[in-house]
């Protein structure tokens, strides 16, 4: 029996319910050539309510960031807006202040009534790496319609360090959903008072979970933040612990007043007050820009799996780690400041595997905490 993604068993039920697809069903979306590869996937490529999308074996460096637009394929945009071609086979840099167009090796045949969203990983987004992925006819970035067949691109931009990249680099994820499955605010009040989904800080809902930044800092010195270093060196997004963290990162420590003026020509790395919860039989995700707390992006990669945070996952005290950039103008933030949202969706069913369970999760039981190719602090 073929097992699609709008056909799969559920015990001796159908699994019809809306929300968003656990990897049981990501496993089985391959299975059934509704998700297809170059290669079959790696192993922890599929998390527990997400895909992790792979690098092509060519990247074009493009002119400007595109959208294609209805009835345009991005292919043919890539012949008008392209300026050359990098191999990746064997590794290439992705220089900053560029902006690439990379074919991805997964490519997508949806069900009529499966929609999905991208966004860039938790590691690409706290190395500053703008990414986004585009489809062809696309009127929206990181936004795949239900229904939709064809490839995949990422675009890519890194804006503070260069990086090595190759075929099968891992920078973008993405989330398939059935129907609506955004939680409102009146009853996400109800999963907090069964689940906590923030404790610590400032403890509010509006528009989801309100995240507040904490600049008390921690330890003797009070360390509050990163600012990423100007001109550094290069980051191989496929080697873990390999870096220096003073190499490429000023630690920022609290003086006196528990504030900090962000400037617009600088990336940082700071930390929600709050301990963050996404419940097992949930998903979360950051809202990245939001006018309603300032004018700065907080947050690159915005996917929280079921699980973060989650106690018998390990993940007890697990806050949010923010990517921020302000922008145009100096901005100054305080403690306690309302800084992000988190809003959750119902998943369609419970993930057999939670974040943080034995798959090599990086950022479980996290404070404040640089991405995952830097070493660990003595």
């Amino acid at each position: 029996m073929n097992v699609t993604a709008g056909q799969v068993l559920n015990g001796s039920a159908l699994l019809t319910a809306n929300g968003i697809l656990p990897e049981r069903v990501i496993q089985a979306m391959f299975a059934a050539g509704e998700i297809s590869a170059d290669a079959p996937p790696v192993t922890g490529q599929i998390q527990p309510a997400s895909l992790d999308l792979r690098l092509g074996k060519e990247a074009y460096r493009v002119r400007a960031s595109f959208l294609p637009g209805p009835d345009i394929q991005v292919a043919a945009r890539l012949e008008q807006m392209k300026l050359h071609t990098v191999d990746l086979s064997e590794g290439a840099v992705l220089e900053t202040g560029c902006v690439y167009i990379v074919p991805l090796q997964e490519s997508l045949a949806l069900a009529p009534d499966i929609s999905a969203t991208a966004n860039p990983k938790s590691s690409t987004g706290r190395l500053d790496v703008f990414t986004r992925v585009i489809t062809d006819n696309g009127l929206a970035f990181d936004t795949i319609p239900a229904g939709y067949t064809g490839p995949l691109y990422a675009e890519i931009s890194p804006l503070t360090f260069p990086i090595l990249v190759r075929s099968g680099s891992r920078l973008s994820q993405i989330r398939f959903r059935r129907g609506q499955s955004l939680i409102p605010d009146a009853e996400l009040e109800e999963v907090h008072k069964a689940h906590t989904l923030m404790s610590g800080g400032n403890e509010r809902i509006g528009n989801g979970v309100q995240l507040s930044i904490d600049l008390e800092g921690t330890g003797p010195d009070s360390l509050i933040g990163y600012r990423a270093k100007q001109h550094s060196g290069l980051i191989d997004v496929d080697v873990v612990g390999a870096q220096d963290v003073l190499d490429f990162w000023e630690p920022i420590y609290r003086r006196q007043r528990a504030e900090l003026i962000l400037d617009p020509d600088a990336f940082y790395i700071l930390v929600s007050q709050e301990a963050v919860h996404v419940p097992p039989d949930f998903a979360a995700e950051m809202v990245p820009f939001d006018p309603l707390v300032g004018e700065f992006r907080v947050h690159y990669a915005g996917f929280f799996d079921p699980g973060f945070g989650h106690a018998s996952a390990g993940g007890v005290g697990s806050r949010a780690v923010l990517e921020v950039r302000s922008h145009d103008v100096p901005f100054i933030v305080e403690h306690g400041q309302t800084i992000g949202r988190l809003v959750y969706e119902h998943m369609a069913e419970r993930p057999a595997t939670l974040y943080g369970e034995g798959i090599g999760s990086n950022y479980q039981g996290q404070a404040l905490k640089l991405s995952k190719h830097f070493k660990a602090p003595a």
